[in-house]
């Protein structure tokens, strides 16, 4: 496929990401707004930040008149995750210019990630394949920058919006994603020691439950996959010596 059909690809398999995003990006705004931001610092904030869990922590913290060393360390905490994203899609990514990696690494969120990883375990390692994932990100971003002004705008007209709960949206589109590709034991394994983990821990401050679930998932993953492999290291496993 040519570039232009791998961007407008992208943009078309975006589309149920947006309906999680949407919603969510109201929410934020809307409460933004509450929070005494004014549209411009809550527009920037999603052009700039681009982090929809930690721009929601940041308004909760400011609210609660948090020093800004406690909201630094507490998102740092929270967008650890993107480290483990980052290394997943290294290889798709290495051979790329730098100014092509650093803007997609700027526009790796979890939402894109669901949808460009899907993308390569169904593809390979396509030539072109970061205009797909540039056509994803563009929907994406777009759509969150713009729902979060929508929210500032006219969020504290809805009573109570922040309530209704809307971020279920994202929650279902996230399911509906990964669930499929869940293909063997080990995966799967890894999805359920991750859920079990997060909902234990969901209580721990500064969003540690996340980072301990996700970690966990990948602990058990790969812990499987060894078991599975027919080689240790790449030594056939008749040639490893008790």
């Amino acid at each position: 496929m040519s570039r232009n059909q791998l961007f407008a690809r992208g943009l078309r398999d975006s589309v149920p990401m947006l309906v999680g995003i949407a919603p969510f990006g109201i929410i934020f705004g809307t409460l933004a707004g509450v929070g005494g931001l004014s549209l411009w610092q809550a527009v920037g904030m999603s052009m700039f930040v681009y982090a929809g869990s930690a721009q929601f922590i940041v308004v909760s913290l400011m609210g609660a008149g948090a020093s800004a060393v406690v909201i630094l360390l507490t998102t740092f905490i929270v967008n650890l995750r993107h480290v483990l994203y980052s290394a997943t899609m290294q290889p798709q990514v290495q051979g790329l210019p730098q100014r092509w990696r650093l803007l997609l690494a700027f526009w790796l969120t979890d939402e894109t990630f669901a949808v460009v990883q899907r993308f390569y375990l169904v593809h390979g390692r396509t030539p072109l394949a970061h205009w797909y994932w540039l056509g994803v990100t563009v929907s994406l971003y777009v759509c969150w920058v713009s729902s979060s002004a929508v929210g500032v705008l006219f969020g504290q007209a809805v009573p109570d919006m922040a309530s209704w709960g809307l971020e279920f949206a994202m929650l279902a589109t996230f399911i509906g994603i990964v669930v499929p590709l869940l293909r063997n034991r080990p995966q799967i394994a890894a999805a359920l020691a991750a859920g079990a983990v997060a909902l234990m821990t969901w209580s721990l401050p500064y969003k540690l439950g996340l980072m301990a679930a996700a970690f966990s998932g990948i602990a058990v993953g790969v812990w499987l996959e060894r078991r599975q492999s027919p080689s240790v290291y790449g030594i056939p496993t008749d040639e490893v010596q008790p």
